[in-house]
């Protein structure tokens, strides 16, 4: 997938990307056996970024295989679901205590007392963190409430009109 194809499906995102705090990062571990966790993300405008402890487990699988996908979603009924696909490889920095972005998603879902309180204990636990920064190679935006839906299932729902 093109850059400028993969700009356009993340800029159709943006409002999902901005108001999310989680997501599902897929990655493999040293094992070589596939994992998915739930991880907090911060949409920048540019990169979607996630932080972990230095310590993290991952840390050490994401160094090794930096290939990961990554899935952020909402809606609860079809007509408000929508998806964010993304296929990339991580960019991975240490990062002396907090990494940025951790306090700015916080700041997002906390009121400004719970918020400094939250950055204070964060301070306070990691002397260090690991910045995991995506650069997506692929990316898919569907909006299914408004009919934007994976390509296989257009079709399917074609066919199915033509011969209903």
């Amino acid at each position: 997938m093109d850059r400028e194809r993969i700009a356009q499906e993340l800029a159709d995102a943006d409002e999902l990307l901005s108001g999310a705090s989680m997501a599902r990062l897929a990655y493999n571990g040293l094992d070589g056996l596939p994992r998915v966790v739930p991880i907090g993300i911060y949409w920048t405008g540019e990169e979607i970024v996630m932080s972990t402890a230095a310590t993290a487990p991952k840390v050490r699988a994401l160094t090794a295989r930096p290939e990961v996908a990554l899935t952020v979603d909402t809606g609860d009924s079809p007509g408000s679901a929508r998806s964010l696909s993304v296929r990339g490889v991580v960019h991975l920095t240490l990062v002396d205590g907090v990494v940025p972005e951790y306090l700015a998603a916080a700041r997002k879902n906390f009121d400004a007392a719970s918020a400094a309180e939250f950055e204070r204990n964060c301070r306070a636990m990691y002397d260090r963190m690991a910045r995991i920064a995506v650069e997506p190679r692929w990316a898919r935006f569907y909006d299914f409430g408004a009919g934007r839906v994976p390509r296989f299932l257009a079709e399917l729902a074609e066919r199915a009109q033509k011969s209903g």
